[in-house]
């Protein structure tokens, strides 16, 4: 699997999309932290961290006998300027242009 995939895969789940929302507003999160959020088992959450971990998305650090975790949002703009710039401009352009062309022949 490519860094790519993990990251979409990673992505494609709403309980991860929720742990890192709350990382993006609350960055340094204890286990526990997170635990509340997602309304599930303390290896629940776990897992859900070890396929964020895995794509790059967090990155856990100890402190002292905590285990914090901080969003890496690299990997989100990696595939922002892969897979979404790239195809913004053109197509949303073109679109522009024919709601114009509709409007002025209305």
């Amino acid at each position: 699997m490519d860094d790519d995939d993990a990251v979409f895969k990673a992505l494609a789940d709403p309980t991860r999309r929720r742990l890192l929302d709350h990382l993006f507003e609350h960055d340094g999160a204890r286990l526990t932290d997170l635990e509340a959020l997602a309304e599930m088992t303390r290896f629940g959450v776990m897992k859900h961290l070890r396929v964020l971990e895995d794509a790059g998305l967090v990155v856990a650090r100890r402190s002292g006998r905590e285990k914090l975790h901080y969003l890496n949002a690299v990997p989100i703009r990696l595939i922002h300027d892969r897979w979404i710039d790239k195809y913004r401009e053109g197509p949303a352009r073109a679109l522009a242009d024919l709601a114009r062309s509709f409007e002025e022949h209305s």
